[in-house]
């Protein structure tokens, strides 16, 4: 069985095997790579840097193959992605509401959090989607306010205020409980085998439930390199879609034409300077740790967002955006089974294609960008949720995330939707770039002056969340490749992962653009998807186990097996 530990002798007394305590993985002990697993840091290294030369010495034949991977895996995957998100849902649900489970301790039985509840709320939402949220608050309801299924079958018009409620409806089913499940299911399944059985800190560790003491050699180097790669693809994405907002925003406090090229995007000096400076300050601060650095940026960042919210909510439409909370909350529960698992079917019509090519777009899109982010972010939260029990971490770690991005979305993007509703804004909202459509609706909802304070409080914002996000990853790519350990000389690492993202995201946005890099992401998720697959089995094993161990009275904590007589107990 893969979950009996070699230093128990087993007899037939024992109705259950006592867990695995141990994983052990090799680690160079000298020089450069002193503390790292080469066979793990080597290859994900040289597999990033291969992606990077191909970006920068062929973009012609990187664009075109990447554009026909993209089309193969998307239409032949397309289901995969839907469906395992769902189950995802599922199975965070299922574990949180059993009240054995729930009731499990993410440690050892009497260990207590590290972080204050502010504090761990602050981290979640600052390593998880902050970036993403501030492009998006706006940029998706008004995108779904003008095309989104329910219009292209004819339900609604576009741009009309019948298609409000829908435009909500579909914006919160890509920030809400799919997002934070997959999540909180990753960070899940290595927090609770690492704090309660020793095992490293690292993806590998998850499926130690499932498949034993094989993951110390080759299926572990290959579940954590593929780990690793995933993380850097997710963290592009986002880091891509800050570093353009930041530029729009630097433009919008008058740093100059420079910033922007002839299609009103950002331009390559823009992106250089700006990629230059947010690494930069980034790596220093995933130089200090995640006790100090990363802590006391996640604090300013939720300060900054609900002094921002404040603003919209006293200023911008706040009865009509209270009144699109509720009711969009409603709509999203009410409707969150269907559309979880609705997979538009390709008819052979166009409106069975738009259907299609809409999910594919969006829902798809978002669901391989969780599934990328999710090694980085679910470690992180691994990281900062020692001490929680099952239940509290997952109703905070999905419910608490989750209603900030609905109060986001509902404040930020139903002001701007009111404001064109209105004629207000005339379309200079809607009919802007996506990372410059927050500015627009500060720019139409306050006199000029007051929206350049704004817009530059919100590119510090934005600058505070891109440096927690990057330093945050950097961090726990480190700790993969380090079989568990984030503490130790991890300089020079810090340093090649820093300039690794810099060089993706850089040369994907000058050389292909937004889309070269979300393609190259939704690729590099489909292999860490299997994974999650295989982590949703791994925790629901765990978890089954040590509740069956705990009513034989066996040990179900690292604590428990090194004090443990061997003896079993009818106690519980």
């Amino acid at each position: 069985m893969a979950d009996i530990d070699p230093k128990t002798t087993l007899t037939a007394e024992y109705p259950i095997d006592p867990p695995i305590v141990e994983l052990p993985i090799d680690t160079h002990d000298r020089g450069f790579y002193d503390g790292f697993s080469r066979e793990v840091t080597i290859p994900s290294k040289i597999i990033v840097s291969l992606i990077i030369m191909w970006a920068i010495f062929f973009p012609v034949n990187a664009s075109k193959t990447l554009s026909a991977a993209n089309s193969t895996i998307i239409s032949n995957y397309g289901g995969w992605y839907v469906y395992l998100v769902a189950a995802l849902i599922v199975v965070c649900t299922v574990l949180a509401l059993t009240p054995q489970a729930g009731s499990l301790r993410i440690g050892a039985p009497d260990e207590r959090p590290e972080f204050s509840r502010f504090s761990w709320f602050s981290m979640l939402f600052g390593a998880g989607i902050g970036i993403g949220m501030l492009t998006y608050s706006t940029g998706e309801p008004l995108s779904h306010f003008s095309n989104n299924p329910d219009i292209i079958r004819g339900i609604v018009e576009p741009r009309a205020a019948e298609t409000v409620r829908s435009a909500y409806m579909y914006s919160f089913l890509h920030w809400g409980f799919g997002a934070w499940c997959t999540y909180a299911l990753v960070g899940l399944a290595v927090g609770y085998v690492a704090y309660r059985r020793n095992l490293p800190l690292t993806i590998r560790s998850a499926l130690c439930p499932l498949f034993g003491r094989v993951l110390s050699g080759i299926p572990g180097h290959l579940v954590d390199i593929v780990s690793v790669v995933a993380t850097i693809l997710g963290v592009s994405v986002t880091m891509a879609l800050g570093v353009e907002q930041f530029v729009a925003g630097l433009h919008r406090v008058g740093l100059g034409d420079w910033l922007l090229n002839s299609e009103g995007t950002a331009s390559s000096t823009a992106i250089v300077v700006a990629l230059l400076a947010l690494v930069g300050a980034s790596t220093l601060s995933a130089l200090s740790g995640v006790g100090r650095g990363i802590k006391w940026l996640s604090n300013l960042n939720m300060g900054l967002s609900f002094g921002l919210l404040a603003l919209f909510a006293v200023m911008g439409a706040g009865l009509f955006s209270l009144q699109l909370l509720g009711v969009g909350i409603w709509d999203y529960v009410r409707t969150l089974p269907t559309m979880a698992l609705t997979l538009f079917p390709n008819d052979g019509t166009e409106t069975g294609a738009a259907l299609v090519q809409w999910q594919l777009d969006w829902s798809v899109f978002y669901w391989a960008w969780w599934i990328a982010f999710a090694p980085f972010v679910g470690m992180f939260i691994a990281r900062i949720s020692r001490g929680r029990t099952v239940r509290e971490y997952i109703l905070g770690v999905v419910m608490v995330p989750s209603l900030m991005c609905f109060v986001w979305f509902a404040l930020v993007g139903g002001t701007a939707i009111d404001l064109e509703l209105s004629g207000a804004a005339g379309g200079r909202i809607i009919d802007t770039t996506i990372s410059d459509q927050l500015y627009a609706t500060l720019n139409v909802l306050l006199t000029p002056g007051v929206a350049m304070i704004v817009s530059g409080l919100v590119v510090i914002l934005l600058m505070t969340y891109l440096v927690t996000s990057v330093d945050s990853a950097i961090l726990i790519v480190n700790t993969i490749n380090g079989a568990g350990e984030d503490e130790g000389r991890r300089r020079y690492h810090i340093l090649f992962w820093g300039g690794a993202l810099a060089f993706v995201v850089g040369s994907m946005l000058i050389l292909g653009g937004i889309d070269a890099i979300r393609i190259t992401m939704i690729i590099g998720a489909l292999p860490f998807s299997f994974v999650v697959a295989l982590m949703g089995l791994s925790i629901c094993k765990a978890v089954i186990f040590d509740l069956i161990r705990k009513r034989h009275g066996i040990p179900t904590t690292a604590e428990g097996c090194e004090n443990w007589d061997g003896k079993v107990s009818m106690a519980e």
